[in-house]
């Protein structure tokens, strides 16, 4: 009996099929290799996506917590005194911004924000630290204070008691000034009596209104637009009263308008009426070696301006006294 082999071609078509099956498999595996890579970075990346989410709320949580736990302590150490409150108030307040920008920081640097999370706690006790500080200073000035107020109550009873002595002191020095100043205004009487009565009077009192020609020589005129200068003249009386030695004749010309004429550059000033004590403006003063006689005395003003027409008045006071005055009229 004779044996066949089998055909040729199955058993290619066979070894085809193996190799197709291979090179399947080995494609599933190389897919569910990259499947499982994939799969495996993703649950990766979620893990850490997930840890950090739980980082963040977790130091959200521990951030209020410390806040809170500050507000709360510092809010404690309240009390009446407003410069104690509005530093608590300031501390506060810098918390906030501290916390908040704590809160941008976990959004963005979780390393970051630890750190400031460790420095939220050393700022409190910093804060705590000045509050304290304060507080310690408060109550120095409260015993201060105290201290003093007994000072002061004691100071009020010593000047209740010094008071008394100085209303006593003050009723004898009031009876003593009321008696000095009798005698004061007797002696003010006195001395004005005395000056009037030295007061020297004159007499004759004369004005004349000069022109001074090319030559120089000076002569007499009646018309005010002719003259240039005023010549006063008058004659001192004899008066025993009056000490000899230097005296001052104020002489005052008032204008038909009533204006005292007075230049100072040419030695016009303001003089005390002894009578009145108002304040009377003159038009020159005229110094003389008085030797208790009858003088003549004559003064001259030369204002380098025109004269008004009209009547003038004339006056001449001695020792703040109206020893004389006179009127003139020039045309």
């Amino acid at each position: 009996m004779t044996t066949t082999n089998a055909n040729p071609n199955a058993n290619q078509s066979r070894q085809r099929l193996v190799a197709i099956a291979a090179v399947i498999v080995a494609a599933l595996l190389i897919v569910n290799g990259v499947l499982l890579y994939s799969w495996l970075s993703q649950k990766k990346v979620a893990t850490q996506t997930t840890a950090a989410l739980e980082e963040t709320e977790r130091l959200k949580e521990e951030l209020e917590n410390q806040y809170n736990e500050a507000l709360a302590e510092l809010e404690t150490m309240r009390g009446t005194n407003e410069e104690l409150n509005s530093l608590i108030d300031q501390k506060e307040a810098e918390l906030k911004d501290s916390r908040d920008k704590i809160d941008r920081l976990i959004k963005s640097d979780l390393a970051g924000a630890k750190s400031e999370i460790k420095n939220l706690k050393s700022q409190l006790n910093q804060y705590v630290t000045e509050i304290n500080d304060l507080k310690a200073q408060n109550v120095q000035l409260t015993e201060a204070n105290t201290q003093l107020s007994e000072e002061k109550t004691m100071l009020q009873t010593d000047l209740e008691q010094q008071k008394m002595t100085n209303e006593e002191l003050a009723a004898t020095k009031a009876a003593l000034v009321s008696e000095k100043d009798q005698l004061s205004t007797r002696n003010q009487d006195l001395t004005k009596t005395v000056n009037f009565a030295s007061a020297i009077k004159v007499e004759d009192l004369e004005v004349n209104g000069l022109a001074t020609k090319g030559s120089g020589k000076a002569v007499k005129k009646t018309a005010a637009k002719n003259i240039d200068q005023l010549e006063i003249c008058f004659n001192t009386t004899v008066n025993e009263v009056a000490t000899p030695g230097r005296e001052y004749f104020y002489i005052r010309v008032i204008s038909p308008t009533g204006e005292t004429l007075a230049i100072e550059e040419l030695g016009s000033g303001i003089m005390t009426s002894s009578k009145t004590n108002e304040k009377i403006r003159y038009t020159q003063v005229k110094e003389y070696d008085y030797s208790n006689d009858a003088s003549h005395i004559c003064a001259n003003w030369a204002p380098n301006a025109p004269f008004q027409e009209g009547t003038y008045q004339v006056e001449v006071y001695n020792k703040g006294f109206l020893t004389g005055s006179s009127t003139f009229k020039l045309k």
